[in-house]
C-alpha cells in the first residue's frame, strides 16, 4: 500500500469547515470528490488539523492510501478538477506508518483584525473599529504562555481526552490598518484561537483586566470566555512535523 501526504491551502469562505460532514460542503469533501474522479476509485482522506466554517488555511495536510503508485504529475490534474478556492501544493510519498495528525508536533495560527473599513479585507479579517490598548493586548498574550490548561477556551462538547496545550509563542503585531494575533502550540482545542482572541480583545478595550483574564483561564469554564469572533479572520498558517520528517520518505 502506498501512503501520501497531501499539502493543501484554501479559502474557507464557502465551506462548513475542513472535515467531512453529512450533507454539507467542506474542504475535505471537495478534495475527495476531485481525487475520486482522477483515481477512478473512492479516496478517504485523514486530516491533520480541523478548521471551522469560514476559516482559511495557508497550509494544511491530509493523508491517503493507494494500492498503485501515484503519478507525480497528478497534482496538475487534481488542481484542474478542484474549485478555485482549494489548491494542492504538493503530494509527498511517506511510509505506511506516517500519520499527518498524530505525527504533527505543532500548529501555527494567525487571526487578523482591521480597524479601517476596507472592502478587500471583508473575507480575510474582522472589521473591529474600536479603540484598543495595544500594550494591554500584548500583555494579555503573554499571560496565556503561563498556562497549559485551556479548558475555558474549548467549545462546549469538545470530545478530547485532555485540555492541555503547550504554547510556544503568543503575540500581537500591529499592522498599518489593524493587527494580527500570532500563536503557535503543540495542539489546539476546538474554537480555542477564536476564544483567545475574543477574550483578549475585551482586555484591549478595557472591559476586563489582566487579573480577570487570569480568572477566565483558571475557571476552566467555557462560559467565561468570549467566542463571539467570526471565522473569516482566522488562518491556519503552518502544520509542523519533526525535522527531516519528509526527507526520510
Amino acid at each position: 500500500m502506498n501512503r501520501y501526504f497531501l499539502e493543501v491551502s484554501y479559502h474557507g469562505g464557502r465551506y462548513a469547515g475542513s472535515q467531512v460532514q453529512l450533507n454539507t460542503l467542506t474542504v475535505q469533501s471537495e478534495l475527495e470528490k476531485a481525487m475520486a474522479v482522477y483515481c477512478r476509485q473512492p479516496i478517504i482522506l485523514t486530516g491533520s488539523s480541523r478548521t471551522d466554517a469560514g476559516v482559511h488555511a495557508s497550509q494544511n495536510f491530509y493523508h491517503f492510501d493507494l494500492e498503485k503508485p501515484l503519478n507525480p504529475k497528478a497534482i496538475y490534474n487534481f488542481n484542474a478538477i478542484l474549485p478555485h478556492d482549494i489548491a494542492i501544493k504538493q503530494i509527498v510519498p511517506v511510509p505506511e506508518t506516517a500519520h499527518c495528525r498524530f505525527d504533527a508536533i505543532a500548529r501555527e495560527y494567525e487571526y487578523f483584525i482591521h480597524q479601517v473599513k476596507d472592502p478587500f479585507q471583508v473575507d480575510r479579517a474582522w472589521f473591529y473599529p474600536y479603540t484598543l490598548n495595544w500594550e494591554a493586548l500584548q500583555a494579555a498574550a503573554g499571560v496565556l504562555k503561563e498556562y497549559t490548561d485551556f479548558t475555558s477556551f474549548a467549545k462546549r462538547n469538545s470530545q478530547v481526552h485532555t485540555f492541555n496545550c503547550s504554547i510556544v509563542y503568543s503575540e500581537w503585531k500591529v499592522l498599518e490598518q489593524g493587527a494580527v494575533f500570532r500563536v503557535k502550540a503543540n495542539r489546539f482545542l476546538r474554537g480555542m484561537v477564536r476564544g483567545l482572541v475574543g477574550t483578549m480583545l475585551q482586555v484591549g478595550r478595557g472591559k476586563i483586566t489582566l487579573q480577570e483574564l487570569r480568572h477566565v483561564v483558571e475557571a476552566k469554564d467555557c462560559t467565561k470566555a468570549d467566542f463571539a469572533v467570526p471565522g473569516h479572520g482566522l488562518f491556519l498558517r503552518k502544520v509542523e512535523y519533526p525535522e527531516h520528517y519528509f526527507s526520510k520518505s
